[in-house]
């Protein structure tokens, strides 16, 4: 009897997880399909395999939404967002793990509260600062701006990881001599990486994929993200839906790619900082 249960489980599992799998690849699969047929074809049968492949789509759509520089932008501003996160939510939340100071309840309380402010209550004095600083379409100073929405979620889930780390570790590198900077980097960083890894993968997704703020402070055609430009390329292109469904699958491949390739680590990352701290 209990046998006969464990693979009824185990069907009921599978046949769930199929499920979802469909229905998280089904877009996918649709998408690269369409973006090898013409409109036409689209239009005609848009869950039908192409006729011909037309790989010229890609082209069309790589050179009409400037993608050789706009996914230059897109890679600069996710890279100097996950560095400035890093640095300053690794340090943060060594701090407040170890109660540094004295007001770190209150600093934890802060935290926790911003990670729910939404954007737009700062957008337009953010703008009109930015405007007035000469900083619009200024990639470095958005960066900045990404780093101060994305940090409370980062440093509370850094947190946890160093929660997780023994104090006795950081009591035996003082003994031995260690200066506080030398038991930050050399003792707690290499055992909480894994949690440093997950908030990179979290922090360039967002990054990599966020609109409203960078089509807010990215405007001109040389600073513009690959987001924004595939937006312009929708509207430029409203009816040409082959070019648009080959831009969303060049603007979507980078992420899936790094996320296929590290969900492993991302996976271990998220339940190894699932402590309470």
């Amino acid at each position: 009897m209990n046998l006969v249960e464990s693979r009824v489980t185990i069907i009921i599992t599978y046949a769930l997880l199929g499920i979802a799998a469909f229905i998280a690849l089904f877009p996918i699969v649709l998408m690269l399909l369409n973006s090898l047929k013409t409109t036409p074809e689209i239009a005609l049968s848009p869950l039908g395999m192409p006729e011909v492949a037309h790989w010229n789509n890609y082209a069309n759509a790589w050179k009409g939404a400037n993608f050789t520089r706009t996914f230059f932008n897109s890679a600069v501003l996710m890279f100097m967002t996950i560095a400035l996160v890093l640095t300053t939510g690794s340090l943060t939340a060594y701090v407040l793990a170890r109660k540094k100071i004295k007001s770190w309840k209150i600093v934890t309380v802060y935290l926790l509260a911003t990670t729910t402010a939404p954007i737009q209550l700062f957008l337009f004095p953010l703008y009109f600062g930015f405007a007035k600083l000469g900083l619009i379409n200024n990639i470095f100073a958005v960066s900045f701006v990404y780093c101060a929405i994305f940090s409370p979620f980062s440093i509370m889930l850094l947190r946890t990881y160093f929660l997780a780390v023994p104090k006795e570790l950081e009591e035996a590198a003082l003994v031995d001599g260690a200066t506080p900077w030398q038991v930050f980097s050399k003792v707690y960083l290499p055992l909480v990486w894994p949690g440093i890894l997950t908030v990179s993968l979290i922090v360039g997704l967002y990054t990599w994929n966020e609109f409203l703020i960078a089509t807010t402070f990215l405007q001109g055609p040389e600073s513009r993200t690959a987001v924004v430009s595939y937006f312009l390329l929708s509207g430029q292109y409203s009816r040409d839906w082959g070019d648009l469904m080959a831009g969303a699958m060049l603007v979507s491949t980078p992420i899936v790619v790094l996320f296929i390739f590290l969900q492993r680590r991302f996976i271990e990352g998220i339940t190894g900082g699932s402590i309470k701290g």
